[in-house]
């Protein structure tokens, strides 16, 4: 049986946010110096912070944010994103990972960037998941 943990829940968010937003959406962990030439760009991070029950099931914070060309463009893919994972992550699978509850945190919303050839929104998601038995 695998040990709280063994999921990693931002590889797997990712993985399964590109499957559903298709091939002209970038979805990463990192940010590099060719963002500008990659919009629109999601960024998937896990939070510090969360917890587990101790067992199995893991409760991690995860941050999402857009990066866009205009301030709407990035307020529609993260409406969309959040849809994705209110409606269709909670209950789902993967190969290696079984998810649970998943709720907002923070809503989606402007954040600042240094950049102002983009803009940034983002929002903050909890999510409950345990290894596939």
């Amino acid at each position: 049986m695998a040990a709280v943990g063994a999921v990693d829940v931002e590889l797997e968010v990712m993985v399964w946010l590109r499957s559903r937003l298709g091939g002209g959406v970038v979805v990463r962990d990192e940010l590099d110096n060719d963002l500008l030439d990659e919009l629109p760009t999601v960024q998937v991070q896990r939070l510090p912070g969360g917890g587990d029950d101790g067992i199995r099931l893991d409760r991690a914070l995860v941050d999402v944010d857009v990066y866009a060309a205009t301030r709407a463009d990035a307020i529609s893919l993260s409406s969309t994103i959040r849809g994705l994972l209110l409606g269709e992550l909670r209950g789902s699978s993967t190969a290696v990972a079984v998810f649970g509850r998943v709720g907002t945190v923070s809503a989606p919303g402007v954040r600042p960037y240094e950049n102002t050839g983009l803009r940034r929104v983002g929002a903050t998601y909890e999510i409950f998941c345990h290894p596939v038995s």
